[in-house]
């Protein structure tokens, strides 16, 4: 691969004042909100609300219009009793699957957790309004741009309603009721009705009447109601509405606060100062926040489903995450209200969930609302130091795999709720930030005392086979074979191999930057020791001597092609050959056994094998198929047409932000040693931009593409260095002037801050 050296091109360096870059950010986002001639009758279906703490679903249940309340807060953290005790050892299970007793494992502690009702998130309670009176819907409405809910009636009534940016505050204001007789009822969850309940499929949720809890109380004060829920061994929660009569109709808010944080404002505080302000002033902060979400970044492809399903994407992330919360669990802010617990519990899964989860956050720059995710990581850290001390009998860190909100394991399927690579695949985060951002001190004081512990503990717990490898002592590859004997593996499968493989080589990377000379030297050594990949003739297998040979949700066997950019396109055509014939295979056994977040995975590799028509396929087939009408993804195929065996719909966020990622990756990619600009788009795209996305280098690029001859790129170089983008075209070109060759390099030594304008334009 050849390589293009400019030191300067002054002609080209501009100086941007903000006011110019936020005349090309006044994006017009009312065509890729959610609009309906009526008020969703599921929770599932409802308005989306949030703000990362707090948010709320709107929708009609019978005569009500129901908003469902929700705080990341609300858990049972009751212990699972079967994880103490000498069993609970990774020996012990090493030591029953050799001897193939491996029921007692089972036993111990996979049936626990499907029986067990908690630990497990839980539902907050819902406000009601009787709407009879009001007539027909005319419509409902989500405005994305100002993260506003909107319901109108033919009567000439409304309802806007909102959950704040910023303070843990739901508003709502009605206008053109009678505020006489229209008020709101809160309506507790069903924690204690006088009916036996029993254990229930973890999938569709547990009966929340197993929880014991005792019936909570609800005090009215003026214009006001206050419920406080006492749950598992001292937790509390409060909710509270107060609401005023205005001119011609009724204004209020809500909010949900726990016992668990003294030093916050209950909610009967923070209700009684919320409405002395108002709706109408209080939404002037709330719109500025989203205002400044929204000039972050953006896109224009010539793909109106794509383009809503990002644009939909994005407000979710703008509305689950931020970076003083904890990560965004299987649904986030918007738990069941059903009378159930969540589906699989609402937990915090690190075999897939929460890492795909943040895949989009670092290219649409929005790397500060994906620091909770790292934060909350790093906050427990004493207690994955203690898991893996008592659990895997080493020193380091490994993470449970299924965990509560303080990091606490769960149970479920040990292979995978108790994995032996799980803090390897979250250092993968740790390593985005650091080169999406730049940051030297969170490399030294973060990212690398991360990988570091995760080498010790990754060294401690191998084993040398007869060949004299490392290899672990028994090996997964999520959910290969569920949760039976034959899902451990007596090889390294790849999954845990690429992760592996993934910690030592950047973790020596890492040591280099810092000048860490013995660690850099210790952990190239250890890498060394480990196999390399399991391949066959159909690429990448789950491990040696079990290729991928039926359909599977879970593409764990091709980690180390992505999301860990182990293997590479610009590799040579030895790894293009791998990749090609893994893809191939994943064809070749069907999809009958994927759910949803198995096409955006997809569409995600095939973008980094350049193939733009093929991940725009599937991310439509993502779109349109697995996808409730307000943008949910709940797994199972919902139209009918074959995609997949699985017809279920429990709502689950993983695939949405997935579906985010693998339509970036198509617009730019960075993982290799350079940047491709617009490497996998469909050659019917003539028109495809993007605005203000993150590079690796902490690159901020705006760039077009105009037909099939020019592309043009705006390049902020937030911390200076080598820019590095390999020729967009498909034949030689020229750049700024200057010939460029196919495949070769054009190199720029840029200063922080510098901007410069770069113009490929092909023969």
């Amino acid at each position: 691969m050849r390589i293009l050296l400019l030191i300067t091109l002054s002609a080209f360096i501009i100086s941007c004042s903000e006011s110019s870059k936020d005349e090309n950010k006044n994006l017009n986002l009312s065509p890729y909100g959610l609009k309906f001639n009526y008020l969703p009758t599921t929770w599932d279906e409802g308005l989306p609300l949030g703000n990362g703490k707090i948010g709320a679903l709107i929708w009609q249940k019978d005569d009500q219009l129901r908003m469902s309340l929700d705080h990341v807060g609300l858990w049972d953290l009751r212990k699972m009793k079967n994880l103490e005790g000498e069993e609970w050892k990774f020996s012990w299970v090493l030591d029953k699957w050799e001897k193939d007793d491996y029921k007692k494992v089972q036993d111990l502690f996979d049936a626990p957790y499907n029986k067990a009702p908690a630990p497990s998130k839980i539902p907050g309670g819902a406000i009601e309004f009787d709407i009879t009176s009001l007539g027909k819907v005319k419509n409902s409405s989500l405005e994305i741009e100002s993260a506003l809910g909107k319901v109108e009636w033919e009567s000439g009534a409304s309802l806007s309603t909102f959950v704040h940016a910023e303070q843990p505050l739901g508003w709502f204001k009605f206008e053109g009721v009678d505020p006489a007789d229209f008020v709101p009822e809160l309506i507790m969850p069903a924690y204690s009705l006088e009916e036996s309940s029993e254990a229930t499929n973890p999938v569709t949720g547990q009966d929340l009447r197993r929880l014991g809890y005792p019936q909570g109380k609800i005090e009215k004060v003026e214009n006001g109601v206050i419920y406080t829920q006492s749950g598992h061994e001292g937790f509390e929660y409060q909710i509270s509405i107060r609401w005023q009569k205005t001119s011609n109709g009724l204004e209020g808010c809500w909010s949900i606060s726990t016992n668990e944080n003294t030093a916050s404002q209950t909610s009967h505080d923070l209700t009684q100062d919320g409405l002395a302000a108002g709706f109408d002033k209080v939404s002037v902060s709330h719109k500025a926040w989203w205002n400044q979400y929204w000039k972050k970044s953006s896109i224009q492809v010539p793909d109106s489903i794509l383009q809503k399903q990002w644009y939909l994407e994005q407000y979710k992330f703008g509305a689950a995450a931020r970076e003083n919360t904890p990560p965004i669990s299987l649904q986030a802010v918007w738990t069941a209200d059903n009378g159930k617990l969540p589906p699989w519990k609402g937990d915090f899964h690190h075999d897939l969930n929460t890492q795909l989860s943040y895949w989009p956050c670092y290219t649409a720059n929005h790397m500060d609302l994906g620091e909770g995710y790292l934060n909350w990581l790093w906050n427990n850290y004493p207690t994955f130091k203690s898991y893996t001390s008592n659990y895997f009998e080493t020193n380091g860190i490994n993470v449970p795999g299924v965990s509560t909100l303080k990091g606490e394991p769960m149970g479920g399927w040990i292979q995978y709720a108790f994995g032996p690579t799980v803090s390897a695949w979250l250092a993968h985060h740790f390593y985005l930030h650091w080169r999406y951002s730049m940051d030297k001190v969170f490399l030294e004081e973060r990212a690398y005392p991360w990988f570091k512990e995760v080498a010790v503990y990754l060294d401690e717990v191998s084993i040398l086979d007869e060949e004299g490898l490392r290899k672990l002592p028994i090996s997964a590859s999520p959910e290969f074979h569920n949760n039976s004997r034959k899902a451990w593996f007596g090889n390294t499968t790849n999954f845990d191999l690429a992760n592996i493989r993934f910690v030592f080589s950047k973790a020596s990377e890492l040591a280099k930057e810092l000048g860490y000379e013995e660690d850099e030297k210790k952990w190239k050594t250890i890498l060394a020791e480990w196999p390399d990949y399991a391949v066959d003739q159909t690429g990448l297998m789950v491990a040696p001597g079990e290729p991928l040979a039926t359909s599977h949700r879970h593409f764990s066997h091709l980690m180390a092609i992505h999301p860990l950019s182990m293997i590479n396109w610009s590799d040579g055509e030895e790894a293009q050959e791998i990749i090609k014939t893994t893809v191939d295979n994943l064809h070749t056994t069907g999809s009958a056994a994927w759910v949803g977040y198995s096409f955006s995975w997809l569409a995600n590799v095939q973008a980094r094998m350049l193939d733009g028509a093929g991940a725009a396929e599937t991310l439509r087939i993502f779109a349109t198929s697995f996808c409730l009408p307000n943008s949910f993804h709940v797994n199972g195929d919902q139209s009918g047409k074959g995609y997949s065996n699985f017809k279920y719909r429990p709502f689950t966020l993983e695939g949405n932000f997935a579906f985010a990622a693998g339509l970036q990756e198509m617009l730019l990619q960075s993982h290799e040693d350079f940047i491709r600009l617009f490497p996998a788009v469909p050659t019917d795209w003539n028109k495809v931009s993007f605005d203000s996305f993150l590079a690796q280098g902490a690159f901020e690029i705006s760039a077009e593409k105009v037909g099939k001859k020019e592309v043009k790129a705006e390049v902020l170089a937030q911390k200076g260095g080598t820019l590095k983008i390999i020729n967009p075209f498909d034949e030689d070109c020229q750049v700024n002037g200057q010939a460029l060759v196919k495949g070769e390099v054009f190199t720029l030594e840029m200063k922080p801050n510098e901007t410069q304008h770069i113009v490929f334009k092909s023969n």
